[in-house]
């Protein structure tokens, strides 16, 4: 998944920028969460993309496990998560508060999507979700149950999965590095999408 950052500075409303604080005191981690939440807030195009850099894959790997491997939903999510940023975010206070920010995003967007969708019993991804306050420990313990759920497949579905999603190289890329032609490997992608998809909800029914 992929967002368009030059597209960036029509999402930045006017008359936003913010003084950059005082970071002597803070952690090299939380100064740089606070310099770069102003300068998204300012319409720096090079933080936002460092921003997107930074966590887009995590965002994206919570919002895969918090809709049970349903990756078309983790990509809107994700997608959502980053142009929200780039029209609201504001003024963080530290590395964990910025996490805390994005993820929000991320699990509201997930509950709006459970609430369209209420009335779809095929739906995979989408289930009742609790109502979790913001804490970094709770967050690594959905991608703990993601990576468990990856780490059950076999050595090539993992590849691939890893690849795709984590690695975010195109299917022609992927064919390339694996020696296979691009629609082999959208093929057995396709597999590997729906097995996860089922070790994940197998999981959530076991743990929640």
């Amino acid at each position: 998944m992929t967002i368009a950052t030059t597209s960036m500075a029509s999402l930045i409303r006017e008359g936003a920028g913010i003084p950059m604080p005082e970071s002597s005191k803070l952690s090299g981690e939380d100064a740089e969460a606070r310099r770069l939440a102003a300068e998204v807030a300012r319409g720096n195009e090079a933080a936002f993309q460092q921003l997107y850099d930074a966590y887009h894959q995590r965002i994206f790997r919570l919002a895969l496990a918090l809709g049970r491997g349903d990756d078309s939903l983790a990509r809107e999510v994700a997608q959502a998560v980053f142009v929200t940023a780039a029209r609201k975010l504001r003024k963080v206070e530290s590395a964990e508060h910025l996490w805390n920010w994005l993820a929000r995003i991320a699990r509201q967007r997930i509950a709006k999507n459970r609430l369209q969708q209420k009335r779809d019993s095929v739906v995979i991804g989408v289930a009742d979700l609790p109502d979790w306050a913001d804490d970094e420990r709770l967050d690594s313990q959905l991608e703990e149950r993601l990576d468990a759920a990856i780490l059950e497949m076999d050595r090539e579905e993992r590849r691939l999965i890893e690849m795709f999603y984590f690695g975010r190289l195109s299917h022609k890329e992927i064919a390339e590095s694996l020696n296979l032609t691009p629609k082999a490997v959208s093929s057995r992608l396709e597999r590997a999408r729906e097995k996860l998809r089922l070790l994940i909800a197998k999981k959530w029914s076991h743990e929640t």
